[in-house]
């Protein structure tokens, strides 16, 4: 299941990962089969962080996830990408200095989630417990607690009740807190 062997990170078969020494696991981590992640820069992973089958994460920018921050099936992170509106042509077959290439980063704050096939592009920050909707492009920063789709604000978080069940897992022992994946 994990043949990167490191210690309370589950990485399913066949995920690919490029450069995983620039990467920071917290625990509790899971990573699903057919996953794609792109390490040019340091990426940062939080505990209890899942992201599950089908996602990337590329472009060669730095990301931070949050504890308990999450993706959906099929989210694309990208933390750099091709800005073709000036001078810049072309794609990774050419060298740079013709491309215009643009690195930023990508920060996913605590108890946030993005939902299914949405993709983030790069300096962007999605705010604590943040909750971003199915099928969304995240152009902006989030403000924290929202419920988005795209860049629009829908509604609130119940902050209130996810941080009381959150002082609830907290009570719990360290086995009961984790899923099925993490016991022995």
């Amino acid at each position: 299941m994990n043949k990167y062997g490191i210690p309370y990170v589950r990485i399913f078969e066949p995920a690919v990962i490029i450069n995983i020494e620039n990467i920071e696991f917290g625990k509790y981590v899971m990573i699903d089969s057919f996953v794609l992640i792109q390490a040019k820069r340091k990426i940062k992973i939080g505990d209890h962080v899942h992201i599950p089958s089908f996602s990337s994460i590329t472009g060669g920018g730095k990301l931070v996830m949050e504890d308990y921050s999450g993706l959906s099936s099929g989210v694309r992170i990208f933390t750099g990408s091709d800005d073709f509106k000036d001078w810049g042509f072309g794609n990774p077959t050419i060298d740079e200095r013709f491309r215009n290439v643009k690195i930023g980063e990508v920060i996913i704050r605590k108890f946030a989630i993005v939902g299914a096939n949405s993709v983030v592009l790069p300096d962007v920050e999605i705010g604590e417990g943040a909750a971003v909707g199915a099928g969304s492009v995240v152009t902006k920063n989030l403000e924290p607690w929202g419920i988005y789709i795209g860049n629009r604000k829908i509604g609130e978080r119940n902050r209130k009740d996810v941080l009381k069940n959150f002082e609830n897992f907290l009570t719990t022992s360290e086995p009961e807190r984790t899923g099925p994946f993490f016991r022995q």
